[in-house]
């Protein structure tokens, strides 16, 4: 399966915000690795795929109440 890198324009602002998704990204299957760059004043989350889709990210994303759109690669 091909790898492929997914950002996100969010409203995850704080390492508080960031900790609240920690364990559903780290637990979701399909993603090997991502980051949240809060300094970006877009909140930029890049995920590092390996099966998972955006919808799928957005998903857990938004279910933590937070909000997540996919950036124009």
């Amino acid at each position: 399966m091909e790898n492929k890198e997914f950002k996100f324009k969010t409203n995850l602002n704080c390492g508080g915000c960031v900790s609240k998704v920690k364990s559903d990204l780290d637990s979701a299957e399909g993603i090997y690795a991502w980051n949240v760059d809060t300094d970006n004043a877009d909140k930029i989350l890049t995920v590092d795929s390996k099966g998972i889709t955006e919808n799928e990210v957005i998903e857990i994303i938004t279910s933590k109440g937070f909000k997540a759109e996919t950036l124009a690669g």
